[in-house]
C-alpha cells in the first residue's frame, strides 16, 4: 500500500470518552509532515479544563524533527519543545529546563489522546514502508500533565489494506483498533475520539 505523495488537509476528530475536540491543519510532501493542531478538552473529574496548540514537523523520512507544544489551563500555561538533532539524541526544553536524552533510539512523538499523531506511525511503517506490524519506542507527551515519557508501543498493519482498515496498536495503556482511511489517517480512535 502507498500513500500519495501530497496531501493537504483539515480534519476534525471529536472524543468519545470526554468533551474534547482535536483539529489539525496537515501538509504532508512525501513522507514529511507538517502540522498545526488544537485539542481543547471540557474538565472532566480526572482533571480540568485545557487547550493544548502544537506545531510538528517530520523528516523527509517521516522521523519526528520537532513537536512544540503550547498548554493553557485555569492554573497557568506550560510550553514545551521537544526536537531531534542530526545524532538523533532529543532535546526537551521548557521556560525552566532544558533535558537532553535518546529516549532509547526513539524517533517518533505522540501526543496521548491525539488521533492525528497515531497516523505518524502507520503512515511511515504500514503505507511508506509497507511493514506487517512493528514494535517502536515512542516519546509521548501526557496530557494535561505534560510529562514527557518513553512508551514502548507495537503496532499490527495486517489489517490495513489499499483503501484503509484498521491497525491495532498495543501498550502499557492498552489495545485499540484504530481505523484507517486509504491515506493512513486515523478516523477512529476507538473510546477515544472519531473523525468528524
Amino acid at each position: 500500500m502507498s500513500s500519495p505523495s501530497n496531501i493537504k488537509a483539515m480534519l476534525t476528530w471529536r472524543g468519545s470518552d470526554a468533551d474534547r475536540m482535536e483539529q489539525v491543519r496537515l501538509n504532508i510532501s512525501g513522507a514529511r509532515i507538517r502540522a498545526y493542531g488544537r485539542i481543547i478538552s471540557a474538565a472532566t473529574d480526572e482533571y480540568e479544563a485545557y487547550s493544548v496548540s502544537y506545531e510538528l514537523v517530520t523528516t523527509n523520512t517521516g522521523a519526528t524533527r520537532r513537536l512544540s507544544v503550547r498548554m493553557l489551563k485555569e492554573s497557568g500555561e506550560i510550553s514545551l519543545d521537544l526536537s531531534r538533532d542530526l545524532d538523533d539524541r532529543w532535546m526537551v526544553q521548557t521556560p525552566d529546563s532544558v533535558v537532553h536524552s535518546d529516549f532509547g533510539g526513539a524517533d517518533t512523538v505522540d501526543l496521548w489522546h491525539s488521533p492525528f499523531l497515531k497516523t505518524l506511525v502507520v503512515r511511515r511503517h504500514a503505507m511508506e514502508e509497507g511493514r506487517d506490524g512493528i514494535d517502536i519506542p515512542v516519546v509521548e507527551l501526557s496530557l494535561p500533565s505534560c510529562s514527557v515519557d518513553l512508551i514502548e508501543k507495537s503496532y499490527n498493519f495486517s489489517g490495513i489494506g489499499a483503501q484503509g482498515g484498521a491497525a491495532t496498536l498495543t501498550s502499557a495503556r492498552g489495545s485499540w483498533d484504530l481505523v484507517v482511511d486509504e491515506y493512513g489517517l486515523i478516523t477512529e480512535f476507538p473510546e477515544v475520539a472519531q473523525r468528524i
